[in-house]
């Protein structure tokens, strides 16, 4: 086994796409790091997410410490500025997405069991806080990740790879394989 060189990446990577089948959004709240932003950006960049909605963060993707951290992934995205966390769940939903907030609330259900497979709009918080009272009322679902470890949460742009990686993971499980398209999937032990 080896390496996949850039070619083979790029043709890995385009099978992946043709199977896409939901939308992906991410609405963040709050945020204050510019390294915290830009981690997430660049993730929304990789995962193929079709929305970027910032409420009150600190540091917009294209300002030069987000744009170090994203790396330059910051231009495959498109993003909009809300004053308020309800305008932005609003326009979410004028958009078609299903509103899901992560936090580590009473109410709130595994991600994992959480159905993801339409179009789905992540909500992620503040750091420290998390999500505002107003952000969680606005939720169609509020959606936790298990913690197994002697650590209880999850740093926000991990949060928001997890998050990100379980809706794919949810809307690929419903699509076709490259099989199914005429094409052909290996798949190996390693």
């Amino acid at each position: 086994m080896e390496q996949l060189n850039g070619t083979g990446l790029k043709r890995l990577h385009r099978e992946w796409r043709r199977r896409k089948t939901g939308r992906l959004a991410l609405m963040l709240e709050g945020l204050d790091s510019p390294f915290n932003v830009g981690s997430i950006v660049r993730t929304a960049a990789a995962m193929g997410v079709d929305d970027l909605y910032f409420v009150k963060v600190a540091a917009a993707p294209d300002s030069p410490k987000v744009q170090k951290a994203a790396m330059g992934t910051q231009r495959y995205l498109q993003w909009r500025d809300f004053d308020t966390v309800g305008g932005a769940v609003a326009q979410a939903r004028t958009d078609g997405y299903t509103v899901v907030g992560l936090e580590l609330a009473d109410e709130a259900m595994p991600l994992a069991d959480t159905d993801a497979t339409g179009d789905v709009c992540l909500v992620l918080g503040h750091e420290d806080r998390g999500l505002s009272r107003d952000a969680l009322a606005g939720c169609d679902a509020v959606a936790f990740i298990p913690q197994l470890g002697r650590v209880g949460s999850l740093g926000v742009a991990t949060a928001a790879a997890v998050g990100c990686y379980e809706v794919r993971r949810q809307q690929l499980s419903r699509a076709p394989s490259a099989a199914d398209h005429g094409g052909s999937a290996v798949l190996r032990d390693v």
